[in-house]
């Protein structure tokens, strides 16, 4: 189960994220209101980066690939483009 609390909170961060642009390139950007262990864990894996100061990460280019193998895989193809 831990697996899919991990997998669909990369979802939750992707689907709820914005553009953000920061001086230098656009970030996908996400407010961090998930549990400390998972987003810990995604940081890890490097899907999402952010200052544990921050109220928000941004996603990074893997884990926006990673997020969208996840919408086809737990919401199906045709929902959204």
């Amino acid at each position: 189960m831990e697996k899919e609390v991990k997998d669909l909170t990369l979802l939750l961060l992707y689907l709820t994220s914005w553009k953000d642009e920061p001086p230098f390139e656009e970030m996908r950007r996400s407010w961090k209101g998930y549990r400390f262990e998972t987003l810990d864990e995604l940081t890890d894996e490097d899907f999402i980066r952010g200052s544990t100061r921050s109220k928000s990460v941004y996603l990074t280019e893997e884990g926006i690939k990673e997020a969208e193998k996840l919408m086809q895989k737990y919401l199906g193809k045709g929902h959204f483009s």
